[in-house]
Order: C-alpha cells, then structure tokens, then sequence
C-alpha cells in the first residue's frame, strides 16, 4: 500500500519571483538558490524603475505642453512670438528712450502707469495662450460603442441622424456629432480643426496668442486685447507727446538716436492701434449681447434664419450679460493632463481621421464628475424640452449628469 506524505503545517512556504526580462532580472536558478540560502532574491529593476506617464504625454489632440503639462499651447506658435517681440519691443523702448525724459519734464507718473499696463497685459497673454481653453474629453472605446448602438436602434432604413435637438429657453438648438471625439458636443461647443479638439463654448481659435479662445481663457482675452488697446494708446499719445517737445529743443529730429527709436514707436504704434482698437470693440459687442465670434460669423442667432430666431442665452441686459462673462466663477478643466495614467483606465476611441498623436485615458470617473460630458447624456429625440444645469445663461434647471451652458 502506498503511503501519502501529509505536508507539515508549521513549514514556511517559500514564493521565488519569476521575471520575463533576462537582461534586467535574475534568473530563475538565482532565485532558487537565494531562497535557499534564506536570502531574498533580487527585485526585477525593469519595473520598479519605470516612471509612470501623464495624461497630457498621450494626449490625442494637436496640442503642445510644457512644464509638465502646466501650460498647454497650440503647435502654431509662430504668431505668438511675434506678438510677444512687437509688444517687448514696443514697450522696451518706450520706457528705455521716452520715459526717463517725460519723468524729468512732465510726470513720474507716467513711467508707473506705462509699467502697470505693460505687467497687465502680459499676465492677460499668459493666461490666454498657456491655459486650456475648454477642451472636452473624447469617448472610451465602450462610451463610442454605446452611443452607436443608441443611433442604431432607431431602425430607420436610411442612415441616422447625428444631430439631436434640445430645448433651452423656448429655442431649439441642434446638437451635432463629432466623428473624431465620437460625443454629441453640448450647445455652444465646436471642434478646433488646428487643434483637433472639442472646445466648450467655443469662440475661435487665435494665433496671435497661440491657442483657442473657449470658456475657460475667453475673459483673459478679452482684457488681453482691451489692456493692450489702451497700453497703445498711451504709447502712441506720450511717444508724440515726445516728438513735439523734443523738436523745440533740437534743430533736427535725427540729430540724435532717441528721435530715431521713437519715430520706430510712433510707426509701430499707428498701424496697430486701429487692428486693436478694433478687436477690442467687436468682442466688446460680443460680450454685450452674449455672443461667441463663431456665432456671429454663422449668423446662428440672425434675424435672417427666421423671425422667431433669437439668443437664448443673452439675459436681456447688457450689464448682466459682461458680469456674466466677466466675472462668473472659472469652471475647472475637464481633461486633468497632468493626472497619471493607471493599467486599468479605458483608452478613449481612436480619431476617424487619423491625425492625433496618441491614445488619452482619462479616469474611469470623468463622465460623472461635475462638468463632465458623457456621450449618451441625451437619450431622447428632437423636439424634447430638456432640461439643463445652467451656470450663467440659461434660465434652466438640473438633470443628473451635470454640464454648464454659458
């Protein structure tokens, strides 16, 4: 009869570790032999010593990111530059050339008051060109998958639609799909071509400052390009104030180098005043009525489309629509770019078009954070009244799935 060995209880259980990688790791007879000597065998180097990635490194849109994802650009970023050497030049020689004579026969005040407009205004551009501008996460693999089976299951012959309708403020408004981030964009949002993103409230996409103007950057353009409207200006006025005092006490203007560098301002200046001056009174318009540039250049809200065709976002109100857009609460950004990317985090759905630079995950939660979107937020037909959460411009209520509607 054969006999069974029963296993001794109190023995100590010995686990070797088994690596795949040979030339980082030892081999599996090491291993044997360090546990048999009672020893711990050596760790696999090659994946203790692995860095683990940052969403923005992944990030399927045309954008570029520095300082560790903290600022976030457009790749076009040729115009910006020279935004950036008209405004240093300009400014540098006022205030190397112009400034030290006007402080000695006019103002020191003028000096102060050039550099408080000249520290604004930089911080405005930074602000606008460096942040996100609203960018709307694209869907998983299973948020695509799902939401093409609910525009599937509608067994009409012909292909679906890939619009919805909503109703906000007793006006229809189409919702249109984004084959390249596969979602329903919500009211107000458009798809970037430069820089292949879904921009929340989309305005338009600006290479003076290198990056979209959306939701999130729209009033630090704004006051960009309403400071820098008035730091030319001023510029401009105490540059000729300069000219005509210095003419008195000299018999030429080119007997000396500083005439020579301002007259460089007074011609800088005069061709870019009207350019800004311009801007600044268009977006000015814009912000009155609660507009976006994109809405404006389609004629979305146009007398012309239809005489019930009206804005229903605009409270009615010039001064609320400006503190509306003014000085309402920043939303945070939805695509977190410097969050980790986990093993077990679904990849977002590959681009139709085939232009992005990577696959990016964001977190299994972000349809259901407070800003988030979700491909299959609207399950109903055209002509439903939904209802929203509305942050500023819309006289409407909530629903589970919470987003804003400026």
């Amino acid at each position: 009869m054969s006999q069974i060995q029963h296993a001794v209880p109190d023995a100590p259980i010995r686990y070797t570790q088994i690596c795949t990688r040979s030339s980082s790791c030892s081999s599996p007879q090491t291993s044997s032999s360090a546990a048999a000597a009672g020893t711990e065998p050596p760790s696999c180097t090659g994946h203790r010593g692995r860095t683990p990635r940052r969403k923005w490194q992944v990030f399927p849109g045309r954008n570029r990111f520095y300082c560790d994802g903290r600022v976030m650009m457009a790749r076009q970023t040729g115009v910006f530059y020279l935004t950036l050497v008209l405004i240093l030049l300009t400014s540098g020689l006022f205030f190397a050339f112009d400034c030290p004579y006007l402080a000695s026969n006019l103002s020191p005040a003028i000096p102060a008051v050039g550099a408080v407009l000249f520290v604004f205004v930089m911080g405005m551009l930074f602000r606008a060109s460096f942040s996100d501008p609203g960018v709307l996460p694209r869907a998983t693999p299973d948020e695509a998958a799902d939401l093409e089976r609910q525009i599937d299951s509608t067994g009409c012959s012909k292909p679906p639609p890939r619009t919805r309708e909503v109703l906000i403020n007793g006006q229809t408004v189409k919702l249109k799909y984004c084959f390249t981030c596969k979602i329903f964009r919500p009211p107000r949002a458009s798809h970037c071509s430069l820089c292949d993103n879904c921009v929340e409230r989309f305005d338009h996409h600006c290479p003076w400052v290198g990056n979209c103007v959306g939701r999130r950057n729209y009033r630090f353009f704004y006051l960009f390009i309403l400071s820098l409207s008035f730091l030319t200006i001023f510029i401009f006025a105490f540059v000729i104030t300069h000219v005509q005092l210095i003419s008195l006490e000299i018999s030429s203007m080119f007997d000396s180098f500083t005439p020579r560098c301002t007259i460089l301002e007074v011609v800088v200046c005069f061709f870019s005043v009207w350019s800004i001056v311009g801007l600044s009174g268009f977006h000015t318009y814009l912000i009155s009525s609660n507009q976006t540039t994109n809405e404006d250049i389609k004629g979305t809200w146009s007398k012309k489309e239809g005489k019930d065709n009206y804005n229903p976002y605009s409270y009615g109100n010039v001064l609320t629509n400006c503190c509306a857009a003014l000085c309402g609460p920043l939303p945070p950004s939805l695509i977190d770019r410097r969050g980790l990317i986990q093993a077990d985090t679904p990849q977002t759905a590959h681009q139709s078009n085939g232009t992005g630079g990577g696959s990016y995950a964001p977190t299994q939660l972000h349809s259901h954070m407070v800003g988030g979107y979700h491909p299959g937020w609207l399950q109903h037909g055209g002509g439903t009244s939904c209802q929203f959460c509305c942050f500023h411009a819309a006289k409407i209520s909530f629903v589970p799935l919470t987003f804003y509607i400026y």
